[in-house]
């Protein structure tokens, strides 16, 4: 009763801020999101190898995939080996791809995070940052290829960032590595923020490290449980699609 009561108080918000490679129409990343069937949300963020439209193709395989599973009620670590499992048959082990999910469970009462991606998650408690980097392998290529998960119970003031490697290496080229959990520690203190503007704030400056030119796909994906503040009961989504020139 107590996680119930206090799981009504808290709200979830999401924000998500990504870019294609320079000179590159298409993003070789893609996020899906899906309402849980016992109750909650998951979110899923796929990088397919390299860039452009085979890097599309392939994540879109292992997003559908894994959101389609999820939906029906499998469990996020299941999910994770079994759009490995069906990448590495469909591409005959010779093509992977990195993947995050994070899950609002109501059935657990907790923050699920998954991840086959050597990018870290950086999570936010209670003012406390930490990097979450422990190895994983990205699916497709071996065998027993299998996620590293993470549950954490669900609390006001939890906050997630997820990204792919276009953010994590935003600068490399020339020598501007980007202090990832160090300008988002600072970022947080400088003031009030919304997952949105924390999402669009971390884009912007990868960008800005590469000198305007995206080396790489670049996705961000934020979400922050807080305390709710209206009894507004209405779920909303807002999505912003620039549409290319035609």
């Amino acid at each position: 009763m107590h996680n119930k009561a206090l799981a009504d108080e808290l709200e979830l918000l999401v924000g998500v801020a990504k870019m294609s490679k320079y000179a590159v129409s298409e993003s070789g990343d893609t996020l899906e999101v899906t309402e849980r069937p016992h109750g909650g949300l998951s979110l899923v963020l796929a990088d397919g190898q390299q860039s452009g439209r085979a890097a599309k193709v392939i994540s879109n395989l292992v997003a559908r995939k894994a959101i389609t599973l999820l939906a029906e009620g499998v469990r996020d670590g299941a999910a994770a080996r079994a759009a490995h499992d069906y990448l590495r048959t469909y591409r005959q082990g010779k093509v992977s791809c990195e993947l995050a999910i994070a899950s609002l469970d109501l059935e657990t009462m907790t923050l699920v995070i998954s991840r086959n991606s050597h990018c870290p998650a950086l999570i936010l408690e209670s003012s406390v940052l930490r990097v979450w980097d422990e190895p994983s392998e990205a699916i497709g290529i071996h065998e027993r290829t299998k996620p590293v998960i993470l549950e954490l119970p669900l609390a006001a003031n939890t906050w997630l960032v997820l990204l792919t490697d276009g953010i994590l290496e935003a600068g490399e080229h020339n020598g501007a590595a980007f202090p990832l959990a160090d300008w988002v520690r600072e970022r947080m203190q400088s003031g009030p923020v919304s997952p949105a503007d924390l999402a669009d704030a971390i884009l912007s400056q990868a960008v800005a490290l590469d000198r305007g030119r995206p080396q790489d796909d670049m996705s961000v994906l934020v979400l922050a449980l807080l305390p709710r503040v209206t009894d507004d009961p209405a779920r909303r989504l807002t999505v912003r699609f620039p549409l290319p020139p035609y």
